[in-house]
C-alpha cells in the first residue's frame, strides 16, 4: 500500500512541478509582449497633437496634411523622428509576439506530453489488477503479474527518458552552451578553410601573369623579330655614369609597370634631363623592354639604360645564391607550408639584385631604388640632398606599436640573431630606398649580405625574402625618411586617406591587389592608370582595360 501512495504522489507532483515551470514561461513571455506594448504606448501618447492627425482600424497613423502645411511646420522632424520611432517599436513588438506564440505553442505541447506521461503511471500503479494483485494482497506477490507491471513500467520510463533528453534542450543552460561551443568551433573550422582557399586564389590570381601582359610582351617581340633594323643597341651614354644627375634603379620583368615607374618620375620632375634610369630586366623581357623604349621614347630628355640581369658576371655563385635565385623544383617545395614560398619572386636574382648596387654602378655615389608597383607624385630631386648622417640606406619606418618590428620578421630563438639583433627594432619599407653608395662600399655591406645569407643556408634564420636579408644587412645604417616621401599598402589596404596618399611623394601598390591586375582596388587603380601610356598602339591591341 505504501507503494501505491509513493507511486501516486510522484506522479501528481511531477505533473505539478511542469504545470508551474511552463506557466511561468508563458508569463515571461507574455510579461516581454506587455511591455514593448506599454513603450509603444507612452511614444504614441506624448508625440504631439495636430489636428489633422488621425488613427486608422489597423493602429498604423495617417498624416492627413496638405503639402504646404507639412512644410511649414517646424515640429515635422520631431513628428517624423517619433513616428518613425513607433513604427520601429511595432515591428519590433510584433515579432517578439510571433516568437512568444510559437514558443507557447511548443510549451503547451511539451506540457501535454508531459501530463500525460505522468498521469499514464498513476494510472498504472491504480489499475485494479496490479493494485488487487501486488499492492492490496496480504499474501505473496504474484510473480507472473509482478513481471508484467516490470515491463509497463520499463517501457513507460524508456519513453519518458527519451521525452526528457528532446526536451532538455530546451532547459539546460549548459548543454546550451556546450551546444553553442561547438557551432562556434565548426564554423571557426570552416572560416579557417575558407581563409586558405581565397588567400591560395588570390595568390594564384596576384602571381600569375595576366594575358594582357603576356600579350604586351608577345607584340613587343613580334615588332622586334619583324624590324630588327629599328632596334640596334646604341652605344653606353656618357650620362650613364654621371655621378652629378640624378639616377634610378628599377628591376622587373614587367613592362608596362616600368613604363610607369619611368613615365610617372619624368613627368614630376621639374628637371627632367637630369634623371638617368637604369631598367634591369630578365632574359625574357630584356627585347621587349627595348622595343618599348624605343617605340616610346621618355620626354623631357631623360636617360634610360636597359640591362639584362645575364649581362652581370660580377655576382658571386656562392649556396645561398643557388638555393635563393634558383628556380629548381626542390627548392620552390621546401617549405610546402607556406604558399609565399612557391612564388618565383622569392626565388628570382631579379629580386636580390638590389644587393649589388655598388657593384653594378661602380662610378656612382648615389641611386634611388625603385619597385615597378609605385607611382612618383612629385619631384625627387630632394631626396640627393638628404644629409645622410654616414648612414647607406634611407627609408620609411613602418613600425607602430609592437607591429612590424625585427621579432616579426627574423627567428629571435637563434643565439646568432638574439645576440646581434633587438627584437623590439623598427623595421623599414623596401620600395622607394636612397642609398649612398660610397657608405655602402665603406661598410662593405654586400659582404654582410654575403655572411648572412651564408648561415641562413638552412632558413633558420628568417624563411625568405628580400626584406629580413635588408634587415640584417642594413642594420644600424639605415636613416629613417620623412613618412609623406613613401605611402605603401595601396595594393592590401582600403583605408588609406586620399589626403593622404595626396602628399605622398611617392605611392607603393605593395600587396597582392597589383594596379594592373583584375583584382585591383578602383579606390586606387586610377592614380596608376593616369600614367599609362594608352595611345601605345600595343597597350589598346591588348584590351588593358584601362
Amino acid at each position: 500500500m505504501a507503494v501505491a501512495v509513493r507511486g501516486g504522489r510522484v506522479g501528481s507532483g511531477g505533473g505539478s512541478v511542469f504545470r508551474s515551470f511552463f506557466s511561468y514561461r508563458i508569463f515571461v513571455s507574455a510579461m516581454f509582449t506587455l511591455l514593448f506594448l506599454a513603450t509603444l504606448s507612452v511614444l504614441l501618447s506624448t508625440q504631439p497633437s495636430h489636428k489633422d492627425a488621425v488613427m486608422d482600424t489597423t493602429g498604423n497613423e495617417r498624416v492627413g496634411r496638405t503639402f504646404l502645411a507639412w512644410q511649414s511646420d517646424p515640429l515635422k522632424t520631431r513628428l517624423d523622428l517619433i513616428y518613425n520611432q513607433a513604427n520601429n517599436h511595432v515591428a519590433l513588438v510584433n515579432a517578439y509576439a510571433t516568437y512568444a506564440r510559437k514558443l507557447k505553442l511548443e510549451i503547451s505541447k511539451q506540457l501535454k506530453m508531459f501530463d500525460d506521461l505522468a498521469k499514464n503511471f498513476s494510472d498504472l500503479q491504480l489499475k485494479q489488477t496490479y493494485r488487487t494483485a501486488l499492492f492490496e494482497t496480504n499474501g505473496p506477490v504474484d510473480e507472473d503479474v509482478l513481471r508484467q507491471f516490470e515491463k509497463e513500467v520499463k517501457d513507460k520510463v524508456k519513453v519518458a527518458r527519451l521525452m526528457i533528453v528532446e526536451s532538455k534542450e530546451s532547459y539546460d543552460n549548459q548543454l546550451k552552451i556546450q551546444k553553442l561551443k561547438d557551432t562556434i568551433f565548426a564554423v571557426h573550422e570552416l572560416l579557417l578553410k575558407a581563409k586558405k582557399n581565397g588567400a591560395f586564389a588570390s595568390l594564384i590570381a596576384a602571381k600569375s601573369t595576366p594575358k594582357s601582359l603576356h600579350c604586351l610582351a608577345m607584340r613587343l617581340m613580334e615588332e622586334r623579330i619583324a624590324h630588327p633594323e629599328k632596334y640596334v643597341d646604341d652605344e653606353p651614354k656618357p650620362e650613364f655614369e654621371d655621378p652629378n644627375l640624378y639616377h634610378y634603379a628599377i628591376f622587373s620583368d614587367n613592362v608596362i609597370a616600368i613604363s610607369v615607374v619611368v613615365n610617372s618620375a619624368v613627368k614630376n620632375a621639374e628637371e627632367p634631363w637630369k634623371h638617368v634610369f637604369h631598367i634591369v630586366t630578365d632574359r625574357m623581357n630584356f627585347a621587349a623592354t627595348k622595343v618599348w623604349f624605343k617605340m616610346r621614347p621618355v620626354q623631357g630628355g631623360a636617360h634610360v639604360e636597359i640591362m639584362a640581369v645575364d649581362n652581370f658576371k660580377q655576382l658571386e655563385s656562392t649556396n645561398v645564391r643557388k638555393f635563393y635565385f634558383e628556380t629548381r623544383p626542390e627548392n620552390a617545395t621546401k617549405d610546402v607550408n607556406n604558399m609565399k614560398f612557391r612564388n618565383p619572386k622569392y626565388l628570382s636574382m631579379l629580386n636580390h639584385l638590389r644587393f649589388y648596387l655598388p657593384e653594378l654602378y661602380p662610378k656612382l655615389n648615389k641611386i634611388l631604388f625603385l619597385d615597378d608597383d609605385v607611382v612618383v607624385q612629385k619631384d625627387l630631386t630632394a631626396l640627393w640632398k638628404i644629409d645622410m648622417d654616414g648612414k647607406v640606406n634611407g627609408a620609411i619606418n613602418t613600425c607602430f606599436g609592437s607591429f612590424h618590428r625585427f621579432s616579426e620578421y627574423l627567428n629571435f630563438s637563434n643565439p646568432l640573431i638574439k645576440e646581434k639583433f633587438n627584437p623590439r627594432a623598427c623595421a623599414w619599407a623596401f620600395g622607394m630606398n636612397m642609398f649612398d653608395l660610397d657608405a655602402w662600399r665603406q661598410e662593405k655591406c654586400t659582404e654582410q649580405y654575403h655572411y648572412w645569407q651564408n648561415l641562413n643556408e638552412d632558413r633558420t634564420l628568417w624563411k625568405l625574402g628580400t626584406l629580413p636579408a635588408g634587415l640584417v644587412t642594413f642594420y644600424s645604417k639605415t636613416k629613417p625618411l620623412d613618412k609623406s616621401w613613401h605611402v605603401l599598402g595601396l595594393g592590401v589596404n582600403p583605408s588609406i586617406s586620399m589626403e593622404e596618399i595626396e602628399k605622398a611623394a611617392v605611392i607603393h601598390f605593395s600587396g597582392d591587389m597589383k594596379p594592373w591586375l583584375d583584382i585591383a582596388m578602383n579606390r586606387y587603380k586610377h592614380l596608376w592608370t593616369k600614367y599609362v601610356d594608352n595611345e601605345m598602339e600595343f597597350v589598346q591591341m591588348c584590351n588593358f582595360g584601362m
